[in-house]
C-alpha cells in the first residue's frame, strides 16, 4: 500500500496529519526533487557555528531557507515553490516581516526526508542529523535484502526503515514512534520514496504483536537534562533505552530474522557501558551477535556537561543480531 495508512494488527493506528497539509508537504518534495534539491544536516553545533560566521545576510535561496533554516524575505521565493509551502502550512511570520520555514528538508541516500526546522529543541521534534547518515550506510551494508516484513522502530523521519525498504524491494515496512508529529512526516517520506508502509503510535517495542524479517532502530543515547523523548536515552549514560529496545525487539523477529540498531555508546574508564550491559543480558543462545564501534569519538562537546563528568568520550557503535534456528 503506497501513499496510504494502513491498520496493522496488534497497534494502535498512527495519526496522519491533515490531508491537505499532507498534500502540500507531498507537492514540495516533488517541487524540490524536480529541482535536484540538496541539503546534508550536520550536527546542531555545527549548524549554529555556520550561522554565526555567515553574520545578518538574509537567506537568498531554498538551501538556505529549508536546509539552513534562515528567515527570508518573501520576494527570495518563486510563486510555486512559495504555494507549495504555503500549502504545507510550514510558513510563520517574524515581528521583522520575514517569514521561516518550520521544517528541514534533507536527502539522505538519495532520497528527501522532511525534518523539524533548526534548533530542535520542542518536546515533539523530529530529529535528523549525522547519525543518520551513518545508520543509513550500516543498513545498507547489512540489511537482509529478502525482507518482506521491516519495522523502524522510534522512527523520527523514517530514514532506517526508508532505507531498508528501498534495498528490500517489494517489502513492506511498518514505521513506529512515540511521536505523533514523527509518524506524520515519516509516512509523507515514505510515500514520497514510494515505500508501501503503515504506522503504529506506541511507546515502547513490546506493545507491537507483528513479527518481521528486518527491524531497525535509532535509539535516542544523549543524557539530556529536559528528558525529550527524541534525544534522551535514560540511565547507562543515556544507553539504557538502547538496551531495553534490543532486548524487547528480539521478541519480535521471525525466524531467522535479523535487527540492525545504531546508537551512541559511553565509555567509562576504558569500558564500553551498553556492550557491557548487553553482554550481561542478551539471550545467551538463539543469537548471533555482532558489536561493532562505528566512530570512536561523537558529539565530544557533551562531555563539557556535568552529567558526562566520568565519561572518557562517546562512540558510535552497531548492532547485528540475526535469530538463528527454528
Amino acid at each position: 500500500m503506497i501513499g496510504e495508512i494502513e491498520q496493522r494488527p496488534g497497534a494502535a493506528q498512527g495519526p496522519t496529519g491533515p490531508a491537505k497539509q499532507r498534500e502540500g508537504l507531498l507537492r514540495l518534495l516533488q517541487l524540490l526533487e524536480a529541482r535536484d534539491y540538496q541539503f546534508v544536516t550536520p550536527t546542531p553545533a555545527t549548524h549554529a557555528r555556520v550561522l554565526v560566521n555567515r553574520g545578518d545576510r538574509p537567506a537568498n535561496d531554498v538551501r538556505d531557507i529549508l536546509g539552513w533554516s534562515l528567515p527570508f524575505s518573501p520576494s527570495v521565493l518563486d510563486a510555486e515553490l512559495r504555494a507549495a509551502l504555503d500549502a504545507a502550512e510550514m510558513l510563520v511570520e517574524r515581528d521583522d516581516g520575514c517569514l521561516q520555514a518550520t521544517l528541514r528538508v534533507s536527502r539522505v541516500e538519495g532520497t528527501l526526508f522532511l525534518h523539524s526546522a533548526y534548533p530542535t529543541t520542542a518536546t515533539d521534534s523530529v530529529f535528523l542529523g549525522p547519525d543518520s547518515y551513518r545508520f543509513a550506510r550500516l543498513i545498507i551494508g547489512r540489511m537482509d535484502v529478502g525482507a518482506r516484513h521491516i519495522l523502524d522502530y522510534g522512527a523520527g523521519a523514517g530514514v532506517g526503515g526508508i532505507v531498508a525498504a528501498r534495498v528490500a524491494r517489494g517489502s513492506h515496512l511498518t514505521l513506529a514512534d512515540i511521536n505523533p508529529r514523527a509518524l506524520f512526516l515519516a509516512s509523507i517520506n515514505a510515500e514520497h520514496a514510494g515505500i508501501a508502509h503503515s504506522v503504529a503510535n506506541v511507546s515502547t517495542p513490546k506493545e507491537l504483536t507483528d513479527s518481521f524479517d528486518q527491524i531497525v532502530t535509532h535509539p535516542p543515547f544523549m543524557i539530556d537534562a529536559d528528558r525529550r523523548a527524541y534525544r534522551d536515552g535514560g540511565d547507562l549514560y543515556g544507553g539504557q533505552l538502547s538496551l531495553d529496545w534490543t532486548l524487547q525487539a528480539l521478541a519480535l523477529l521471525k525466524p531467522k530474522g535479523q535487527l540492525i540498531l545504531h546508537t551512541g555508546a559511553s565509555v567509562v574508564d576504558g569500558q564500553d557501558v551498553l556492550r557491557m550491559a548487553l553482554a550481561e543480558q542478551l539471550p545467551a543462545t538463539g543469537f548471533e551477535v555482532d558489536y561493532s564501534e562505528l566512530d570512536p569519538d561523537i558529539f565530544g562537546d557533551e562531555l563539557e556537561k556535568p552529567t558526562y563528568v566520568d565519561v572518557e568520550r562517546i562512540a558510535a557503535v552497531g548492532l547485528v543480531i540475526r535469530r538463528v534456528g527454528l
